[in-house]
């Protein structure tokens, strides 16, 4: 499935893109946003595309001749805000954006594990250059005890216990190595996988502690009157990020999360946790 941009609409509605003014897309991935960004920004706006993945970092290099001028990429992690702001020289910042789910290209093509439904080794690294936890040492080394915090905490598996026992039960007799294996444990212990996959890709990139550590330095780079808009797919994120907002003297842009229309959903069922908060800084 080719990447669809989620809310790409109710993006350029919040963040609002006008002439010359520039932005920062903290999650570039597969680029929609940025595109949408740089068609409303010129002819000297620009966009810094920041991503942990080094290969979406390089297929984005191939794509951006039409505008290499307008767009700057860095490969890092966007815990590092105000630092990558500050090597890139990128002032005045009128627009900041978190979409915090996953590309299509991480999903069909990367070959990292992140689907249930494909038969690969058990990574879910974004940052392959640098993170060393896989999720092939946590279902393989960590205890009984953190792999069931974990699939609660992060997953919301009511089924956390049962599903840790089967994983200690299965790695005794051999290592879990693949996709595939662990679907096929998280079956026998009766539930879907879906929700221990999302705990253990969060686990691996440390996704809910990145958030927080990046929000105060976006709020801090705005220019005053800049927005601030995320995009989350799951309620751990949402919680985050609805707490924040509530905290600071912001103009909340959203008093509740926009969630897709039913048009969008038609066109990318991938859609449908998504949900967008956005904010102006006073």
């Amino acid at each position: 499935m080719p990447h669809i941009p989620v809310l790409q609409k109710e993006v350029i509605k919040y963040l609002d893109p006008k002439e010359n003014e520039n932005f920062i897309d903290c999650t570039i991935g597969g680029g929609g946003h940025t595109l949408a960004i740089l068609e409303r920004n010129g002819p000297k706006g620009k966009v810094l595309g920041i991503d942990r993945d080094p290969e979406v970092i390089g297929n984005w290099k191939l794509k951006i001749k039409n505008w290499e001028k307008r767009i700057i990429l860095a490969c890092d992690n966007y815990t590092n805000l105000k630092e990558i702001v500050q090597k890139n020289k990128f002032g005045s910042v009128d627009g900041i954006l978190f979409d915090l789910g996953m590309s299509s290209w991480h999903l069909e093509e990367s070959g990292r594990g992140f689907s249930f439904q494909k038969r690969e080794p058990l990574d879910m690294r974004y940052d392959v250059q640098t993170n060393n936890l896989t999720a092939e040492k946590i279902v393989n080394y960590w205890s009984k005890f953190e792999l069931e915090r974990i699939l609660q905490e992060y997953g919301e598996e009511r089924k956390a216990r049962r599903i840790a026992e089967k994983i200690i039960e299965v790695r005794k007799l051999k290592p879990i190595k693949s996709t595939w294996q662990l679907r096929e444990i998280i079956n026998r212990a009766g539930t879907h996988p879906r929700q221990t996959f999302q705990a253990l890709r969060i686990a691996v990139n440390d996704e809910l502690n990145n958030l927080k550590e990046a929000l105060p330095q976006a709020v801090e780079i705005l220019e005053k009157g800049g927005r601030l808009a995320v995009i989350s797919f799951h309620s751990l994120e949402d919680r985050i990020a609805k707490f924040f907002f509530k905290n600071q003297s912001f103009s909340l842009l959203t008093k509740k999360p926009v969630r897709p229309s039913l048009e969008e959903l038609r066109v990318n069922p991938r859609s449908r946790s998504a949900k967008l908060r956005a904010i102006k800084k006073l």
